[in-house]
């Protein structure tokens, strides 16, 4: 006979009580996910206005991101809560008491490759694409764009993979470490081979932040959920809390063995990293691979690439790449799409159009941005139908297939009924309406703002253009350019100008910021170094790693997800290793890890040279340390990389890359991962080596009280 679940009892309120009590609950969501936010945006923001001294540019979009983020949040983990969570953990249970092992295998795997497609974070690695530049670095422009579902199947893969490899473990009640060492060692000798490899390199930053990317607020309950449940049911000796622990581990180390692969696969349709001019030629019939058509790389190199590498993009054709530009130039959403924004268009104009083009956009080369009147990048930019309509189909693509296999495994596999079907299907909306809005306001709120922060850090330690200042400067004339000389012998161009009133500060002339013909110049003001001087301040970059510390530490004691795990871990241990204990640990690793990933970016280092001394360290650690605090210091790290933290740091990393001039921006998550594992391994020994004292030193007092008691009844 079926067992018949109970139901909970229903009590009548009335319209006006009911409708109270949902506002109530609403404020408290809300508030809960603003308290997380919050404290972190406020801090980017007062960094880059005061210490920076640079505005927030589109600050109306971003901050209308920002709440999108905040109502997104709030409606995305309620979903989860109602929705997604109580069928995960009813599988967790159900399933490894009624399946058979091939069964529990299959399932394991889909369910990872459709959590990881349900992640939020994971819609940030494609937004990421259009910073690389295609001919320094083919293969990641390659994963970011054209391959990008490839890319997130990838990962997809990985997770599943890492699940079907979690369930053996369970079943047969092996210790975490060999696979940490096996994969770890896999991991370290793809990326020594790829670190060789001139396209391979490029994505290896982009390979190990995926496995930060894949453990979010989607995939760790799942995947706990379903470990728990099989941990309890094997009991092979090992605790259930120690079984779900790994789990995690193995869902952040396998996706990156996956996305190095895939890179492998697909190296060969690519071209190795050349000039852009050599890269646009048409005897470079490879560049043909990485866009979907011939018209398509033609804008591309419109919108990145110098104008002779866009002279070779047109076969040489100056007269069809000007028709080409006339036609884009009549619908501003086509002038955004190529060339980013109406500026961009504008110093297009200026640098490389010819009379006609000039005379067609007259008007719009008068426009001063800075100004702030043009609008450019605002919310009267935008297509608020159109970016809706793609943000929330994105949410349904990432949900409905999630959904639908949990509710398949319930009733088809289980032949389970949901104790309360209208929750879970409030839940389901709930997700894809919080899915729509994260989605929408990571794109307008959190990577901009990261991305602005990113670019104007380098301002602290190197001298780089302010282009939020830039002004045109109408009826220039050369006559007003004078030669100074160098001691070398050297010469250039500078000239006279009035910045502010009264305030007049030689300029250094750049020839091709000037339109002769509409006598028109471009000028943009340099900024920095603002602490120290020369070029790349030690003073300069010291105060940037602070400011990374700090952003990775508080962002760290934001994420929910690490109480949980501090409780628990205080539970596992008897309250040996206090919740606040961990949270310190993991927050001061995290705010090192972020830290050294921006000095990588800086100098450019080769993320495996960083990279691999971390991980021997850590092989050592890991061998001295008992089962229960390697389970906890390896799933720690992926609890750090939460929906707020990945974006913002993905976004910084890039922008400072595009600033400093390296190809690529990733790896920072990387580094913010391993650093905590450390630091929690390090205090786990210690926590060890206390208790061990403690119990040595047990006997002793026993006794001491025994003779005392013995000779106080004498």
């Amino acid at each position: 006979m079926k067992r018949k679940k109970a139901e909970s009892p229903r009590f009548k309120v009335s319209s006006e009580e009911a409708l109270k009590m949902i506002l109530r609950y609403i404020k408290i969501k809300v508030l809960e996910q603003i308290k997380s936010v919050s404290g972190i945006i406020i801090y980017l923001i007062l960094f880059q206005t005061i210490i920076l001294g640079i505005p927030i540019l589109h600050a109306s979009v971003i901050g209308m991101g920002l709440v999108m983020v905040i109502l997104g949040l709030s409606f995305f983990m309620e979903g989860l809560l109602l929705g997604i969570m109580p069928m995960g953990e009813e599988i967790g249970i159900r399933l490894p008491q009624r399946a058979k092992f091939g069964s529990i295998l299959f399932i394991g795997f889909i369910l990872g490759v459709v959590a990881t497609f349900a992640e939020p974070a994971i819609g940030v690695l494609k937004v990421a694409g259009s910073s690389v530049l295609a001919w320094k670095a083919p293969l990641l422009f390659l994963l970011l764009n054209k391959y990008s579902v490839y890319l997130v199947a990838a990962i997809a893969i990985g997770v599943g993979g890492a699940l079907i490899l979690s369930m053996f473990r369970f079943f047969k009640g092996w210790s975490l470490k060999p696979f940490i060492y096996v994969l770890v060692s896999i991991l370290l000798a793809l990326s020594l081979y790829s670190s060789f490899h001139p396209n391979l390199q490029h994505i290896l930053g982009l390979a190990w932040d995926s496995g930060g990317v894949t453990t979010g607020p989607v995939t760790v309950p799942l995947v706990l959920a379903l470990g728990i449940g099989i941990s309890h049911v094997a009991n092979k000796g090992a605790s259930s809390v120690e079984g779900g622990f790994g789990v995690v581990t193995m869902a952040s180390l396998v996706p990156v063995i996956a996305v190095l692969v895939l890179g492998l696969l697909v190296n060969h349709v690519v071209p190795n990293p050349t000039s852009d001019v050599k890269f646009f030629d048409s005897q470079n019939s490879k560049a043909q691979h990485l866009f979907h058509s011939n018209e398509e790389m033609q804008e591309y190199a419109l919108g990145k690439a110098s104008f002779q590498a866009q002279l070779k993009a047109f076969d040489n054709d100056k007269a069809a790449l000007m028709a080409h530009v006339s036609e884009l130039g009549k619908e501003p959403a086509n002038i955004r799409r190529v060339f980013g924004s109406k500026d961009h268009f504008r110093t297009w104009l200026i640098q490389n159009g010819n009379q006609e083009l000039k005379e067609q956009f007259a008007e719009m080369l008068l426009i001063d941005s800075s100004t702030g009147k043009n609008g450019e990048g605002g919310l009267e930019d935008m297509n608020i139908r159109d970016y809706s309509l793609k943000n929330l189909l994105a949410a349904l693509r990432a949900i409905v297939p999630l959904s639908l296999f949990l509710l398949g495994i319930l009733y088809i596999v289980l032949r389970e009924s949901l104790g309360r079907p209208d929750e879970v299907y409030l839940g389901l909306v709930f997700a894809v309406i919080g899915m729509a809005l994260f989605g929408g306001g990571i794109e307008l709120g959190l990577s901009r703002i990261g991305d602005q922060v990113g670019s104007n850090l380098p301002v602290s330690f190197a001298q780089m253009q302010n282009t939020s200042q830039q002004k045109i400067i109408k009826d220039f004339s050369l006559d007003n350019v004078y030669n100074y000389v160098r001691p070398d012998g050297s010469s250039n161009e500078f000239f006279y100008f009035e910045e502010e009133a009264g305030k007049i500060s030689p300029v250094q002339f750049e020839a091709h910021n000037y339109d002769d013909s509409q006598k028109l110049y471009r000028h943009i003001p340099m900024r920095g170094p603002l602490f120290g001087r020369g070029a790349y301040s030690a003073l300069g970059i010291l105060v940037v790693l602070v400011f990374a510390f700090i952003l990775g530490y508080t962002a760290t004691l934001a994420e929910p997800a690490l109480n949980a795990l501090g409780l628990t871990v205080e539970d596992v241990t008897v309250g040996a290793f206090r919740k606040s204990s961990l949270i310190q640990a993991v927050a001061i690793g995290v705010g090192t890890g972020i830290s050294l990933g921006i000095t990588q970016i800086i100098w450019n280092i080769p993320l495996f040279w960083l990279l691999c001394p971390l991980y021997l360290v850590l092989f050592f650690i890991t061998k001295f340390s008992t089962e229960e605090f390697v389970s906890i210091g390896w799933d720690s790290a992926g609890v750090t990389t939460g929906p707020i933290t990945v974006p913002l740091v993905l976004s910084m990393g890039l922008g400072i890359g595009s600033q400093v001039g390296v190809e690529q921006g990733f790896g920072i998550l990387a580094t913010a991962s391993v650093c905590p594992i450390i630091s929690v391994l390090s205090m786990g020994l210690v926590v060890n080596y206390r208790r061990r004292a403690l119990i040595q030193e047990a006997p002793k007092e026993n006794l001491e009280i025994a003779a005392a008691t013995e000779e106080a009844s004498l």
